[in-house]
């Protein structure tokens, strides 16, 4: 049995603990370039054994929200290299998250001349906030060509080689959560008749040719992805429950064979045991399990070798000092929800440490 504080090693991923910091979305990159306040925030969360950014854009056309970071710009490599610095001062290792949001998103998020797109044109229902006009519709996104297809997967390699540059020891691509990926996969959100469109084959392709082509340039050992079996985020309806656990397990197969250093599971009470049971027994490479763990549940997790290492989300916004108070049982900040996307450093950087509150009230 091992600790989730005790070191990890498998497949290339080598990691002083089995705690991951899981990517969340903050929305303080202004004009969408990483800056000193979010080294700051990434550098006080550095005792734990993997950080994975927030998504991250890989082309212009994929900043569905307002100020998120993007990776496709010089000035953009050089704002994260200051933050890739600061982590590996720990020796702490940092995968960059690599987020299209597809049709997810407002056309006043993005550049001048950039247009939301998708598999299809088929808008996705709810609102989301622009810095223009707060809370609005999603745009209707363009359906892709297969030429815009090929150029995407170029770009999505294109920012895995920038990330490197960047000093990050590997990417991380997002392939749930209801975004352009999971869109893809999804029959009901993409109605193509081409070779993206169709069968769980079809559907899979692109995914799998952004995986394998990462792969290709980087590294797999450098290469992840994030599923969401079974969700409905990003407005996307329940299907054929069958259709779907034989789309992950068909995923699973394919994500072996290229070798990837990981795959990582946002679960949700949908998936049925089988379907991990499958994703386990299919996949050869580390497993990440996020979603609702404490000390003692992701504990047991790792003894049941159901999974390898487990990410925490929410306690990380709130605990820079996280992995330490998980440690001690030390009690845990409560989260600033008014501020979770809010410019400025208020909910975001000022979270107090547990160590330092203890040194204050014994000197006091």
């Amino acid at each position: 049995m091992y600790s989730i504080f005790e070191p990890f090693d498998h497949n290339g991923l080598s990691l002083k603990n089995r705690i991951v910091m899981a990517p969340m979305t903050r929305s303080r990159a202004i004009d969408n370039i990483p800056n000193d306040l979010m080294a700051q925030y990434y550098a006080q969360r550095k005792d734990v054994g993997l950080i994975i950014t927030e998504g991250t854009a890989p082309s212009p056309e994929s900043l569905g929200y307002p100020r998120i970071p993007g990776i496709f710009s010089k000035q953009q490599i050089a704002g994260w290299q200051k933050i890739t610095s600061k982590v590996h001062q720990n020796k702490s290792k940092i995968f960059l998250q690599l987020m299209h949001t597809g049709r997810i998103g407002h056309q006043d998020n993005l550049p001048p001349n950039e247009k939301l797109v998708g598999p299809s044109d088929i808008p996705a229902a709810g609102t989301i906030f622009t810095d223009t006009k707060g809370f609005q519709a999603h745009s209707k996104p363009r359906a892709l060509t297969e030429r815009e297809i090929n150029a995407l997967v170029s770009n999505f390699v294109q920012a895995a080689k920038n990330a490197i540059t960047a000093g990050f020891d590997g990417v991380e691509i997002h392939g749930a959560n209801g975004y352009l990926i999971e869109q893809f996969l999804h029959p009901h959100i993409n109605n193509r008749s081409d070779a993206y469109g169709g069968s769980i084959e079809r559907r899979a392709k692109l995914g799998i040719e952004i995986a394998k082509s990462i792969a290709a340039e980087i590294g797999p050992e450098r290469t992840g992805i994030r599923l969401s079996p079974f969700s409905n985020l990003g407005d996307l309806p329940n299907y054929d429950k069958e259709e779907t656990h034989a789309t992950y397990v068909y995923l699973a197969q394919e994500f072996n064979k290229i070798g990837l250093a990981y795959i990582h599971i946002s679960l949700n009470p949908n998936i049925p045991k089988k379907t991990l049971q499958h994703l386990r027994n299919t996949y050869n490479g580390s497993i990440i399990y996020c979603n609702g763990f404490d000390k003692d549940s992701a504990q047991k997790a790792i003894d049941s070798k159901a999974t390898d290492l487990v990410a925490f989300g929410r306690n990380f916004l709130s605990n820079p000092d996280f992995v330490n108070r998980l440690k001690e049982d030390n009690t845990l900040n409560e989260v600033d929800y008014s501020h979770l996307y809010t410019p400025g450093s208020k909910g975001y950087v000022d979270y107090p440490v547990f160590r330092l509150e203890s040194k204050k009230t014994q000197s006091a």
